[in-house]
C-alpha cells in the first residue's frame, strides 16, 4: 500500500465530516486542535449558527494570514455520485468527495504546510495566523465579516492573506487572484393591472413594459473595464410574472439581475444609471439593492512576488495573475489594507458532482504554501 502524505489524511478527515453551510461538523476542532499543538492560541469568535476561529502564533513584526472555510455547498442529488460526497475516496490519482477542491484540500495544505515551516523554523520571524469560518458558501453574515470587525476591535491588521481558494485553472499554482470584481444586486420590481387577455385596454402588461426595458440594462456599456478589470457585466438571474393561467395579465412582474462591476464603475453610479435608463421606459417600478462586495485590487508589492517566487520555485512555472470569477472572503478582508491573494487547486470541478482534486496537487500545493512562508517571514 502505497503511504499516504499528511496533507491527504487531513484532507481526508475533512471531506467525511458533512458540513454543509453553515454547519462545520467538527471541521474546525480537528485543525484547531493540530494549530495549538504548534503553539497558536485560538479565539473562539463563533457567531448566530457559524463557527469562526482566529488563532495566531507569534508576537511581534509582520502578520501572515490563511484565510479559508470549511463549509460546503449541498451535494445534490447524491445518487449521481460515483462514490458518497462525504465519504472521501481516491481513484486514479483523484481524492474525490464534496469540498476536496473548495477547500478542504486547501486547508489541509496550509496547516501541513505551517507544521512543516515551524518544524524547520521554529523561532520564524513574524507571525502567522488563521482565520476560519462555516460561512463563506451562505449568506456570508456571520463569518469572517464578523472576525474582521473583531480584529479591528483589536487593533489586528494582517499584513499579507493567503486564501486557498481553487484559484487554478489548468495546472496548480498556473492562475494567482489577485483581486475580485464587486458585485451588486437588484430587485426589479414592476407594476401593471391585472385583468383579462381579450380585454387589454382595461389592463397594464407589467411584462410587455419592463422587456424592452431591462433589453436596454443588458445592452448597455457600463465601462470598459481596465488593466487589472474584464468590463462590468450585468446578467438577469430570474423572472417572475403571471398567475399560472394564460387568459390573466399579470398584475405585476418581478426581476433579479446582478452586475460584476470593475474599479472603473461604482456601485453607486451603477444605481444612478440604471434608473436613469429604467426612468425612459414609463415604468411604475420599485429597485431593491444589495451591495454583496466591492471590488479589490492588490498590485504588485511584496506578497505577489513572494507568491510567484514561491509557485515557480515549486513547478517551475510563472503563475499568471487574474481577478476573475465570483467573489470570496477577500472582499471583508481587503478594507483593512491587508495586501490579499487567492491561491489554490484547480477549479475545474467544485460545486459539481463528483467533485475532486489531484492527490498530487495537494502536494504540490502544500510547498508552495510552505515556500511562501519561508520567503516571507524567514525574510522579514
Amino acid at each position: 500500500m502505497v503511504s499516504e502524505s499528511a496533507t491527504l489524511k487531513l484532507a481526508k478527515a475533512l471531506i467525511s465530516r458533512a458540513s454543509v453551510t453553515p454547519s462545520d461538523e467538527g471541521c474546525q476542532a480537528l485543525i484547531r486542535q493540530r494549530l495549538e499543538s504548534t503553539g497558536f492560541k485560538v479565539t473562539s469568535l463563533n457567531s448566530s449558527d457559524v463557527t469562526n476561529f482566529w488563532a495566531v502564533r507569534g508576537d511581534t513584526g509582520p502578520l501572515l494570514c490563511f484565510a479559508g472555510h470549511t463549509d460546503v455547498v449541498p451535494s445534490g442529488d447524491i445518487s449521481k455520485w460515483t462514490s458518497p460526497p462525504f465519504q472521501p475516496a481516491v481513484r486514479d490519482g483523484l481524492l474525490y468527495g464534496r469540498g476536496a477542491a473548495d477547500m478542504k484540500g486547501s486547508l489541509a495544505a496550509m496547516v501541513v504546510a505551517t507544521e512543516q515551516f515551524i518544524a524547520s523554523e521554529p523561532q520564524h520571524a513574524g507571525r502567522i495566523a488563521f482565520l476560519i469560518t462555516s460561512d463563506e458558501e451562505g449568506a456570508a453574515r456571520d463569518g469572517t465579516v464578523k472576525v474582521v470587525e473583531w480584529l479591528k476591535s483589536q487593533g489586528t491588521v494582517p499584513d499579507w492573506c493567503v486564501i486557498g481558494e481553487p484559484s487554478s485553472s489548468n495546472e496548480c499554482g498556473d492562475v494567482i487572484k489577485n483581486g475580485r470584481r464587486g458585485s451588486l444586486n437588484c430587485e426589479f420590481l414592476a407594476q401593471g393591472r391585472q385583468g383579462h387577455v381579450a380585454y387589454p385596454e382595461l389592463a397594464r402588461n407589467p411584462i410587455h413594459q419592463a422587456i424592452p426595458a431591462l433589453t436596454r440594462l443588458t445592452e448597455e456599456v457600463w465601462d470598459n473595464g481596465n488593466a487589472a478589470f474584464p468590463a462590468t457585466q450585468m446578467q438577469i438571474s430570474n423572472i417572475q410574472a403571471g398567475t399560472g393561467a394564460t387568459n390573466v395579465i399579470p398584475g405585476y412582474l418581478r426581476a433579479d439581475f446582478n452586475f460584476r462591476f470593475s474599479t472603473a464603475i461604482t456601485a453607486i453610479e451603477i444605481q444612478d444609471r440604471t434608473r436613469a435608463l429604467l426612468n425612459a421606459f414609463n415604468l411604475d417600478y420599485q429597485l431593491t439593492w444589495t451591495l454583496s462586495g466591492e471590488p479589490f485590487l492588490t498590485p504588485k508589492g511584496m506578497l505577489i512576488t513572494a507568491t510567484e517566487e514561491s509557485v515557480c520555485a515549486v513547478t517551475g512555472r510563472r503563475p499568471q495573475l487574474s481577478t476573475g470569477g465570483g467573489t470570496s472572503d477577500g472582499r471583508f478582508i481587503a478594507p483593512l489594507g491587508t495586501q490579499i491573494i487567492e491561491l489554490g487547486p484547480v477549479n475545474a470541478s467544485i460545486h459539481q458532482v463528483d467533485e475532486h482534486v489531484s492527490i498530487a496537487d495537494l502536494d504540490v500545493l502544500t510547498d508552495i504554501y510552505e515556500t511562501l512562508l519561508g520567503n516571507l517571514l524567514a525574510k522579514a
